[in-house]
């Protein structure tokens, strides 16, 4: 069973410890239990929420990733577990010495695999063009110097949601939803990420001080969160609510095709980070990719609220 994304949405909540459980309480009262073994990962999107130190603890113990977002759902601030592997220390070595060339040719995977994945997310929801991705996937050079990620997102945007629309982060309506989905992949991406023993500092291409990695990494899972959204959207949703959250929160559990057969995101995310730790110690660029989405899979957006 994939470790679960846990998000706490609600305003004035308090989370602690109970025998082997996180407890969520509310002006005193509990209101809801979670074994910690279960904990993926832990994203805090409310206000006036208090923890125990007992808990942030036990769940850095687990490995489990906590996430706090800002208003617009992107996060602010997260907590990494001091030591997450028995080979960490010779993992992070690695990803020091990992040639510039390397780290090229692993990102030209990563630019690949993203708009392979942004084809088959135009496909699921029977959108038009989606035949192209594949072939600007194929151009895609060496540390990607045409910049083709940024020469599909130009395509890919007006062809999933309409010409009207711009990505902008710090927008309302469908531009939170994706934030708020991206927040759960980071969350996901990041434990996956310190479960293979990898700094997430040290990036790909990415320059952020400190998810420099995690956001490489998350890159080719970002077409699930927008499949999701698009098809929220279709369903008449307009913006992020405690349905749509619950919605996106799902994510981590889809299943997606592999050549192992059907397999959740979670998983995914964690072979493609044991994968990069691969490459790094070999020198070779091997990176352990999922196919496609599972469109009859997917979870049903809910009913807007009325």
């Amino acid at each position: 069973m994939p470790a679960r994304i846990v998000e706490v949405a609600e305003d004035e909540r308090h989370l602690a410890i109970d025998r082997g459980l996180m407890t969520v309480s509310s002006k005193g009262v509990e209101i809801g239990r979670v074994p910690l073994d279960d904990i993926g990962a832990l994203i805090v999107n409310a206000h006036g929420v208090t923890y125990s130190n007992n808990l942030v603890v036990r769940l850095a113990e687990r490995g489990a990733a906590i996430l706090v977002c800002g208003n617009n759902h992107n996060p602010v601030a997260w907590l990494w577990p001091v030591v997450m592997h028995h080979e960490q220390r010779s993992r992070i070595q690695s990803q020091i010495e990992a040639t510039k060339p390397l780290a090229k040719r692993l990102w030209q995977s990563v630019v690949q695999s993203k708009i392979r994945q942004q084809g088959a997310a135009l496909a699921a929801l029977g959108r038009e063009g989606a035949d192209g991705f594949d072939l600007m996937a194929r151009r895609v050079g060496s540390g990607d110097p045409d910049n083709m990620e940024a020469q599909a997102a130009r395509r890919y945007w007006p062809l999933l949601f309409g010409e009207q629309f711009r990505r902008d982060r710090d927008a309302p309506g469908i531009n939170a939803m994706l934030n708020y989905g991206y927040a759960v992949l980071r969350a996901m991406t990041a434990r996956a990420v310190c479960s293979a023993g990898l700094h997430p500092a040290l990036g790909l291409n990415h320059k952020s001080e400190d998810m420099a990695l995690i956001d490489d990494l998350m890159e080719p899972f970002r077409p699930m969160v927008d499949l999701m959204v698009a098809r929220a959207v279709d369903a008449s949703h307009t913006g992020v609510t405690k349905e749509t959250k619950r919605y996106l929160a799902s994510v981590a559990s889809v299943d997606m095709q592999t050549d192992r057969g059907r397999t959740p995101v979670f998983t995914c995310a964690e072979r493609l980070a044991q994968s990069l730790a691969q490459s790094c110690a070999t020198g070779k660029p091997l990176l352990d990719f999922p196919l496609a989405p599972l469109p009859l899979e997917l979870p049903v957006p809910p009913e807007p609220a009325t």
